[in-house]
C-alpha cells in the first residue's frame, strides 16, 4: 500500500539564502492576493469564476508587467494558485470566503519536485540528503537541515516540499510517497477510550492521560507578551522583537501539544488492534458547552486525537470503530446495563449502580461502555463479511 507520508526538517538557511526565501514567500503571497482581487471582481462583475486554467495562462501576461517573477520558482506561482482555488471550493463548500494573506502570518510556498531523465541518468530538481544534513530547493540550491537524527537515508519520492517562516525559522516540509507493507490483521488486543477534558484520554484498561499540564504556564507569558505588544508602537524594532517572542512560544506550546497527542496516539495503535472511540462533533460542543468549558475542549484538541487514530491505524493495518455520538456512554453501568440519566452532571466522578452496586471510576466505567459497543460493531462486520 503507498501512502503520503510528511517529514518536517528545520533549515539553517545562509544570509543570502534568507534574503531569497522571503522574495520567495513575498512572491507567493502576491500571486494570491492579486488573483484573490481579480477573482472577486469576476464574480462580482459576471457573477462567475475564472478557470484555474485561465489564471495560470495569465501569469505569463503577469510576469511582463511585474518583471521580477521571472527571478521566482515557477511552480511557486502555480501552487499559489491551486491554493487560492482550493479556498474557493472550499468556500462553496460553507466553509469562509477567503482572505488576503498577510506578511509575518503564517508564511508559507509550496514548490513541485520534477524529475527528467538524460542519457540514462535521472535528475530531480528536489532532494534531501541526511548523510550530509541538506536539502536541495529550486533556485536557492543546498540548505543544511537537522531532524530524523536515527534515519541515515531517505530513499523516498519527493512529490513536492512546503517552506514555512514560523518565529523567525524556517522549516522543509517534505512530502513523500512511501510504500507501507500491512500484515493481515489478526485481532488480539481490543480497547475502549473515553476522550474528555479532566484526563484526555481514559481507556478500558483503567489507564489515564491526563491532560496537557503547560498550557497555563505558557498562557500567562503569552498575555505578558500580548500586554506588551498593545503597548509598543505600531513600526518599532521592539514591537517587532515582541512578536517574534511571542510567536515562539505560540510555537512552543503547538509543538509540546503535537509532541503530546502523538506520544498517546502511536502508544495506542501500537498496542491495540481494535480501538473504540466516540465519534465527537467538537464543533457542537464547544458551541453548546460554558465559556470555561469550550475553552478547555478547544484546548484538549479532540478533533485531532480522532484524526491521528485514523490513518495511524491505516497505515498499520488496525481497526478504528467510532460509536454513535449520542450513545450514553457514562450513564450506562458496565456490569449489568442499568442506566442512570442524572449522571449527566460532570461533576459526579464515581459511578455508582444503584442495582447491581457497582463502584467504578466514571471514566473507565464509560470506555468500558464504549468497549461493549465497539466488539458488537466488529461481530456485526464479521457477520456481514
Amino acid at each position: 500500500m503507498n501512502i503520503y507520508k510528511a517529514y518536517q526538517f528545520r533549515m539553517y538557511p545562509t544570509n543570502e539564502q534568507i534574503d531569497m526565501l522571503n522574495q520567495f514567500l513575498g512572491s507567493s503571497r502576491f500571486i494570491y492576493n492579486y488573483y484573490l482581487s481579480y477573482q472577486m471582481n469576476a464574480y462580482t462583475e459576471n457573477k462567475k469564476l475564472i478557470s484555474i486554467g485561465d489564471l495560470k495562462k495569465n501569469i505569463l501576461k503577469l510576469k511582463e508587467t511585474y518583471p521580477w517573477l521571472k527571478e521566482i520558482d515557477s511552480s511557486i506561482l502555480r501552487t499559489s494558485l491551486d491554493d487560492l482555488d482550493r479556498a474557493f471550493t472550499n468556500y462553496f463548500h460553507h466553509s469562509g470566503y477567503p482572505k488576503f494573506k498577510k506578511k509575518g502570518n503564517n508564511e508559507s510556498y509550496r514548490t513541485i519536485c520534477i524529475r527528467s531523465t538524460y542519457k540514462d541518468k535521472s535528475y530531480e530538481n528536489i532532494k534531501v540528503n541526511l548523510e550530509n544534513k541538506t536539502i536541495t530547493l529550486p533556485k536557492i540550491g543546498s540548505i543544511k537541515i537537522r531532524g530524523y537524527r536515527n534515519k541515515k537515508s531517505f530513499p523516498f519520492k519527493i512529490i513536492n516540499v512546503t517552506v514555512k517562516k514560523e518565529a523567525g525559522k524556517y522549516y522543509a516540509c517534505v512530502c513523500v510517497e512511501e510504500e507501507v507493507i500491512t500484515k493481515p490483521l489478526v485481532p488480539k488486543n481490543i480497547i475502549g477510550i473515553d476522550i474528555g477534558i479532566k484526563d484526555l484520554v481514559v481507556t478500558s484498561d483503567a489507564v489515564k492521560y491526563q491532560a496537557f499540564a503547560n498550557i497555563k504556564k505558557n498562557e500567562r507569558k503569552i498575555k505578558g507578551y500580548q500586554k506588551a505588544l498593545v503597548r509598543s508602537k505600531r513600526g518599532g524594532n521592539n514591537r517587532k522583537k515582541i512578536i517574534i517572542k511571542l510567536q515562539r512560544y505560540y510555537q512552543k506550546l503547538r509543538n509540546a501539544r503535537k509532541y503530546y497527542l502523538h506520544l498517546i496516539t502511536t502508544t495506542l495503535v501500537k498496542e491495540n488492534d481494535i480501538i473504540v472511540c466516540e465519534t465527537l462533533k467538537v464543533k457542537e460542543m464547544i458551541e453548546r458547552k460554558k465559556h470555561h468549558l469550550a475553552k478547555s475542549i478547544a484546548n484538549s484538541s479532540f478533533g485531532e486525537i480522532i484524526r491521528q487514530l485514523t490513518y495511524k491505524t491505516k497505515w498499520k493495518n488496525k481497526k478504528l470503530y467510532q460509536i454513535d455520538t449520542y450513545y450514553p456512554s457514562s450513564q450506562i453501568c458496565s456490569v449489568c446495563g442499568n442506566r442512570m440519566k442524572e449522571l449527566k452532571n460532570l461533576e459526579i466522578r464515581c459511578f455508582e449502580c444503584r442495582e447491581c452496586k457497582n463502584e467504578l471510576d466514571r471514566d473507565v466505567n464509560a470506555s468500558i461502555n464504549i468497549l461493549t459497543e465497539g466488539i458488537k460493531m466488529y461481530i456485526k462486520e464479521l457477520n456481514l463479511l
